[in-house]
């Protein structure tokens, strides 16, 4: 119970800073992406300021043995860097590009502007149960 209000309440917090930043607003995002047209640095704030506090978090997270919520630290063991990555970082880019959404807020979109929100976290669903399915024939024909 404790790990769910936590992370309902990261969440919120999350949500919250998009919607105050507004970073929840794709023309924001494509204006920043504009580089050159009518370009938009309040995103670039934004990622600045979000390094102070990671920063922050990755000097504490040494010090502790484990985090608040869970009994261990789900930190990546690896550092490849292959063709799905770079492929799943291009098709990212430039979903974000076009739509000017990407998962977080898309999400707290739904709260803010649900139709066009809706329509980007139904086909974020459908990319994920596809690549969920590929990745299981690729797992079972190898």
């Amino acid at each position: 119970m404790r790990t769910a209000i936590l992370a309902l309440a990261s969440g919120a917090l999350f949500g919250a800073g998009l919607a105050i930043s507004g970073m929840a607003d794709p023309t924001r995002v494509r204006d920043f992406l504009d580089l050159l047209g009518r370009w938009d640095p309040t995103l670039a704030f934004v990622m600045a300021g979000a390094i102070v506090p990671m920063a922050i978090a990755w000097r504490i997270q040494r010090r502790l043995a484990a985090p608040l919520a869970s009994t261990d630290f789900s930190i990546p063991s690896t550092v490849k860097i292959d063709g799905k990555l770079i492929g799943g970082s291009l098709l990212f880019g430039v979903g974000w590009g076009i739509a000017g959404l990407c998962p977080g807020p898309a999400i707290a979109g739904l709260a803010l502007r649900p139709s066009a929100a809706f329509i980007f976290v139904v086909a974020m669903i459908a990319g994920m149960m596809v690549h969920r399915s590929l990745d299981r024939m690729t797992a079972a024909s190898s």
